[in-house]
């Protein structure tokens, strides 16, 4: 055992020394995740970045220094894809997060029979693989013989090309999207609602609180981190979109469906730029960021900032 030992400055220097041996474990213990973290995260987020100041042609990179990035503002599929994903963030982000908020506040309520069976059926869709549902979205909305043509025209309503025209195509999307996400959503905050004390409902209805006051003014506040965390993923997810429009529509028509990420995978790999894709992978670093950036600033809490004291 380490003899302890107290230098003429006061500082103990064998319980240092113990300290210092017994810290190293736990570095060892790290090293694992911090290697997979450097090879599979900071590597190519370093080698992409380098990679957005050089030109690939014909197998030889060469420098272009930041010639990838001009060449963005001048892309004008560049400005398209940014204008669908802020299309479909706009819509379908708030509709998918207010549609996970009810159902999760339903199915946190004590007199809702078989709520387990229900939790499940919502959150089903979140466990399926992307592909497999996209595919199966697209048979369904296929226009000749789809099951969706199929149902509206039992009610005498003439068949939609929901795959080849442009809003169509977009009302596709959104509705793939939040059939896969809504129930993930759900389950976060429902769990959030579940964290909620009990005696803030009761104390609501003894002041006269009706379903719709508690809802408002009990049960959203205290989600606001929930909230604001189902929000900003969602907001990330709906930029980084890239499955369901690839396999559904293709980015088409007429590039409507196409996004930064589908339009980055066209230029690295089917016309092998993967400087000027790289490019565009850093520009959505940048949106990205500034986007969470905003949300997390208005929709802070302004009450729990500290107040100065009155002099």
């Amino acid at each position: 055992m380490t003899a302890t030992a107290t230098r003429p400055g006061g500082r103990v220097r064998g319980s240092t020394r113990l300290g210092r041996r017994l810290a190293r474990p736990g570095l060892w213990f790290s090293l694992p995740a911090l290697a997979l973290f450097g090879l599979f995260f900071a590597y190519p987020l370093v080698a992409s970045l380098i990679q957005s100041f050089f030109s690939t042609k014909g197998g030889v990179s060469r420098p272009v220094g930041t010639a990838n990035y001009a060449r963005l503002a001048e892309d004008p599929l560049v400005a398209q894809s940014l204008v669908n994903a802020g299309i479909i963030l706009v819509v379908q982000v708030p509709l998918m997060i207010a549609l996970a908020l009810g159902i999760a506040y339903v199915l946190n309520q004590s007199w809702l029979k078989w709520r387990t069976g229900f939790r499940l059926a919502y959150f089903l869709p979140a466990v399926t693989t992307l592909v497999a549902y996209s595919v199966v979205f697209r048979v369904m909305l296929a226009t000749d013989g789809g099951l969706v043509n199929q149902l509206l025209g039992l009610v005498g309503i003439a068949p939609v090309d929901w795959l080849n025209n442009e809003v169509w195509a977009k009302v596709a999307v959104i509705a793939s999207i939040t059939w896969r996400w809504t129930g993930y959503n759900m389950v976060i905050i429902l769990a959030g609602l579940q964290a909620i004390p009990a005696e803030q409902y009761e104390a609501a209805r003894v002041d006269g609180a009706g379903a719709w006051a508690i809802f408002s003014r009990v049960v959203v506040p205290q989600l606001r981190a929930v909230l604001v965390f189902t929000t900003v993923t969602s907001t990330i997810g709906a930029l980084q979109l890239f499955d369901e429009n690839f396999i559904l529509t293709g980015g088409g028509p007429n590039n409507a469906t196409l996004t930064p990420v589908l339009y980055l995978y066209k230029v690295a790999f089917r016309q092998f730029d993967f400087g000027y894709a790289s490019a565009i992978a850093w520009l959505l670093v940048v949106i990205i960021t500034i986007a969470s950036a905003l949300q997390f600033w208005f929709t802070r809490d302004r009450d729990a900032r500290p107040r100065r004291s009155a002099r």
